[in-house]
C-alpha cells in the first residue's frame, strides 16, 4: 500500500460488528475528510450512506481491493466531536454494531441523505387580530391560547417544528384569522439573552435553594448531582433556576424525560418562563419536524432541548448543563436494537464535556444511590414539599376478605364518594389497560390465549375484540367455547375500561377522564386529556402509569392503588424496586396543594415486608435494605450483567444456540464472569419465536466487557448463529 494513500473509516449501518475501510471519493479534496461526515459509499449491490469515523495510512485490507467512496455529502461535520466519541463508545460498550449505532443516533431524514439546512423556511406568526386577543377569554381553548402565548413572545415568527400543537389547531387560528403563515429566511434568532427569562412566580425555600446553589457553583465542569426530592418538591424549579444561569452565560441546555407524556406539562412551563425557540425531540413528530429541532440544537438557535432518551444524542453548539429527570425511570433504557441507557450516556457525556449533570428523582435508581454511596454523584435532598403541601397518609386495605367489585372494594368507593362530596378530584391507579385481561369459559375451564405468544388475550368491550398486548395481535371475540362449545363465557379480572363502567355505575353524575395507550392514540389526544385533567373538568381520573408520573394535579386529594401486588413475587430481581417506585410517583400525585391528601392501597398481601417497609418507613428505608439485600445477594449494581438473548422458530434451536455459546466461555477458563443457564425466557413464545437467554454477571465489569467483546466477533461468524436472532442485552432493565 502507497505511504500517501487515505484510507477513510466508515461506520456502515449493517449488522456487522466493525468498520469499513474505503479511499477517498475521486477529485474530493483530503481537507473536505473530517470525522462526522456522511458518505454516499457503495456496499454490496447498493449504495449506502456512512458516518466518517476516522482517517488512516494504513487498512487490514489490501488497497487494490478497496473502493472509492462516492460523494461527500456535507461540508461540515453533521455528527459533532463529543457526540461522535459517544457514539462509538456506546457501541462499544452495549457490543451493537457501530453503524447502526450511528443510524440510531440520527434523525431519519439525515440517515436517507438529506441535507442539515438551516432552520425552516416557512412558520407561523400572530396577525394584528391575533396579537389583540386576550388568552385568558379562552379557557375552553387551551390548546389556542397556548400557540397564541408562544407566538407574542416571537414576533418574526416560529418554525412549525417547535410550536408542539396539532395542525388542526394551527388550521383553526388561521381561519379565525389570528395567526398566517410567514417565510422565517435570514431571521437569526442570535443567542438568548438574560431578559428573554421571566422572572419565577416562586421563591425558592431555603432546600431548593441550597441545590441550586450547589450545582450553579460547579458550572464549567463535571460534576454529577443526584437530585433527591420527594414527589412536589420542586425539583422542576430547581432545573428552571439552573438553566436560567446557563441561558446567561450563552450557553444551552439538554433535559431529558422519560416519556412523551411528561412533555406537554414541562414545555409549557418552560414556555413560560423562557421567551426563546425550545427545541422538542420525542417519538410523535414527524420526520421533517424531528430534523428541524435537532437543527436549532446543533446551531445554538434553540437554548434548551426537551427530549425523550433519543434526545441524548442531538448535538449542542454551546452545552452547559445536562438534567435527567425521573432518573429511575425504565423508560430511560432502550428495550430493543441499540440498548443504550440514556441516563448513562448522560453521565458519560456530560463528563466528555466537563459539564455537570443532574439526575432527578422522588425514588432514586439503586445504581444512582451506590454511585452517591461510592462518592462517584453527590446527593442533594428536598426532603419537604413546596409551599403549604404536606405528604399524604397512607394506608393498606386489606381486601382478603372484601367483596370486589370489577376491583373496586366498598371501603374505597365510601372513600372516593367522601372526596367528591368535599369537592375534591381522585386518581384511581391500575396498571392494566383493556376490559379484563382473561375471557372464560365457566364451563371447561378454557382460556383466550394469543396465539403467537405465551399469553393471555384481554378482552377490550370498546371494540368487542380480544387483543394480545405483547405482540400486538387481534381477533374477534369467541362467541362460543372453542374446547366444549359452550356459551358461558365470561371477562375474569379487571382492565382500565372495566373500572371505568364500574365507576359510571356508581358515580353515574361525575365526570370522569381514562387515560391510558387505548384513549391517547392520536396525537394531541393525550395533552387535551391532561389539560382536562388540570382543570378539575374530569373530577373522577383513572390511568396507568401514563397517568401517574411527574402530573401536577393540584386538586386531587384521595389516590386509590387498586392492584398493588403484582411487583411482589416476580421472577425478576428489579420488580421489588420498580413495585415501591411506582407506588410512591401514583401516591405522590394526591394533596399537592392546599388540602391534604390520602392514598389507599389495596393488597392481598398487607403484612408483606417490603410493603410495611415502605409504608411506614418511607422510600429511603425501602431503598437501603433493597441495596443491602442486592449486595449480600452479589447482585446488580454491585455486580455488572448482560444477557445474551436469542429467538427461533423453535424452541430447541435458541436453546442449542446459547448452550454452545456458555460453552464457547467455558472454554476461554476465565473464572472472573459467571454464566447462568441458558432458560427460557419467563414468556417463552413471543409473536410466533421462542426466546431463551444466557446470563452472564461479573464483579469486575471490565472482565465482563472484555468477554463480551471476544464473543460478538466470534458470533459474527459462527454457523450456530445464523439460525437465529440474537443480541446482547448490558445492564439489562428487566430480565423478562
Amino acid at each position: 500500500m502507497n505511504a500517501n494513500t487515505l484510507i477513510l473509516q466508515i461506520a456502515v449501518p449493517s449488522p456487522l460488528y466493525r468498520r469499513f475501510d474505503y479511499l477517498q471519493p475521486v477529485g474530493v479534496n483530503a481537507a473536505a475528510l473530517q470525522p462526522g461526515v456522511r458518505l454516499r459509499i457503495p456496499f454490496g449491490r447498493r449504495t449506502a450512506i456512512g458516518v466518517l469515523l476516522a482517517l488512516s495510512r494504513e487498512s487490514s485490507i489490501d488497497a487494490k481491493k478497496l473502493k472509492h467512496a462516492l460523494q461527500v455529502l456535507d461540508d461540515t461535520p453533521v455528527i459533532s466531536r463529543d457526540v461522535l466519541a459517544m457514539v462509538q463508545w456506546a457501541s462499544d460498550y452495549y457490543h451493537y454494531p457501530v453503524g447502526e449505532a450511528f443510524s440510531a443516533a440520527m434523525p431519519a431524514l439525515l440517515r436517507r441523505g438529506q441535507q442539515p439546512a438551516a432552520a425552516d423556511a416557512t412558520g407561523w406568526r400572530l396577525t394584528a387580530a391575533g396579537k389583540a386577543i386576550e388568552t385568558t377569554t379562552l379557557s375552553h381553548a387551551t390548546r389556542q391560547a397556548r400557540v397564541i402565548d408562544l407566538l407574542s413572545t416571537h414576533q418574526q415568527g416560529m418554525p412549525r417544528s417547535v410550536i408542539d400543537a396539532p395542525a388542526s389547531v394551527l388550521r383553526t387560528l388561521a381561519d379565525k384569522g389570528w395567526i398566517e403563515t410567514c417565510n422565517l429566511c435570514g431571521i437569526h434568532y442570535g443567542l438568548p439573552a438574560v431578559q428573554a427569562v421571566i422572572p419565577s412566580v416562586h421563591t425558592l425555600n431555603p432546600d431548593q435553594q441550597r441545590a441550586t446553589e450547589a450545582i450553579r457553583a460547579q458550572l464549567g465542569r463535571f460534576t454529577a448531582f443526584l437530585l433527591a426530592g420527594v414527589t412536589a418538591s420542586g425539583k422542576t424549579e430547581v432545573y428552571l433556576e439552573l438553566i436560567a444561569t446557563v441561558l446567561a452565560r450563552q450557553q444551552q441546555a439538554l433535559l431529558l424525560v422519560p416519556e412523551i407524556g411528561l412533555t406537554p406539562q414541562l414545555l409549557a412551563r418552560f414556555q413560560r418562563r423562557f421567551q426563546v425557540p425550545l427545541a422538542l425531540l420525542h417519538s410523535g413528530l414527524s420526520d421533517h419536524e424531528r430534523l428541524a429541532a435537532w437543527r436549532q440544537a446543533r446551531t445554538g438557535e434553540a437554548p434548551i432541548i426537551i427530549g425523550t432518551r433519543s434526545a441524548i444524542f442531538t448535538p449542542m453548539a454551546r452545552p452547559g448543563l445536562i438534567v435527567v429527570d425521573e432518573e429511575h425511570d425504565a423508560s430511560l433504557k432502550q428495550q430493543d436494537g441499540f440498548r443504550y441507557s440514556a441516563r448513562d450516556l448522560a453521565v458519560w457525556r456530560a463528563r466528555q464535556l466537563d459539564i455537570p449533570v443532574v439526575l432527578g428523582s422522588a425514588t432514586p435508581s439503586l445504581e444512582s444511590l451506590l454511585n452517591v454511596e461510592q462518592a462517584r454523584y453527590r446527593q442533594l435532598e428536598l426532603p419537604e414539599r413546596t409551599g403549604v403541601a404536606i405528604q399524604p397518609t397512607f394506608q393498606l386495605l386489606d381486601v382478603r376478605k372484601l367483596a370486589l367489585e370489577d376491583g373496586l372494594s366498598l371501603p374505597l368507593l365510601q372513600r372516593i364518594r367522601q372526596h367528591l362530596d368535599a369537592g375534591d378530584q381522585v386518581l384511581l391507579f391500575l396498571n392494566r389497560r383493556g376490559y379484563a385481561p382473561t375471557l372464560m369459559c365457566y364451563d371447561c375451564n378454557w382460556i383466550a390465549e394469543c396465539r403467537r405468544c405465551d399469553a393471555r388475550m384481554t378482552w377490550h368491550q370498546q371494540d368487542q375484540r380480544l387483543h394480545c398486548h405483547h405482540c400486538g395481535s387481534q381477533r374477534a371475540v369467541d362467541r362460543t367455547c372453542p374446547e366444549c362449545k359452550g356459551s358461558d363465557l365470561h371477562p375474569q379480572g379487571q382492565g382500565t375500561e372495566r373500572v371505568e363502567e364500574a365507576l359510571e355505575r356508581h358515580f353515574p353524575d361525575i365526570s370522569r377522564v381514562r387515560i391510558d395507550r387505548d384513549t391517547t392514540r392520536r396525537k394531541g389526544e393525550l395533552d387535551r386529556l391532561l389539560q382536562q385533567a388540570r382543570r378539575g373538568e374530569g373530577r373522577l381520573l383513572l390511568g396507568t402509569q401514563m397517568l401517574a408520573k411527574g402530573h401536577h394535579f393540584p386538586n386531587v386529594t384521595l389516590v386509590g392503588i387498586l392492584d398493588a401486588d403484582h411487583g411482589l413475587f416476580s421472577t425478576d430481581f428489579r420488580a421489588s424496586e420498580r413495585m415501591a417506585q411506582l407506588i410512591v410517583q401514583v401516591a405522590g400525585r394526591a394533596g399537592r396543594h392546599e388540602r391534604p391528601g390520602e392514598v389507599i392501597i389495596q393488597t392481598g398481601y398487607p403484612d408483606h415486608p417490603l410493603l410495611q417497609l415502605l409504608i411506614n418507613q418511607g422510600y429511603t428505608a425501602f431503598a437501603q435494605a433493597a441495596l443491602a439485600e442486592r449486595k449480600a445477594a452479589q447482585m446488580p449494581p454491585l455486580t455488572s450483567m448482560a444477557l445474551l438473548r436469542a429467538e427461533a422458530p423453535a424452541a430447541s434451536t435458541a436453546m442449542d444456540f446459547l448452550a454452545s455459546v456458555a460453552a464457547r466461555i467455558r472454554a476461554t477458563g476465565i473464572r472472573s464472569v459467571e454464566t447462568w443457564g441458558p432458560v427460557p425466557a419467563t414468556m417463552e413464545r413471543r409473536a410466533g419465536r421462542y426466546r431463551a437467554q444466557l446470563v452472564l454477571q461479573s464483579a469486575q465489569r471490565g472482565e465482563l466487557q472484555r468477554l463480551l467483546s471476544n464473543l460478538v466477533r466470534q458470533l459474527e461468524t459462527a454457523k450456530e448463529a445464523r439460525r437465529v436472532r440474537w443480541s446482547v442485552d448490558v445492564d439489562p432493565a428487566d430480565t423478562y
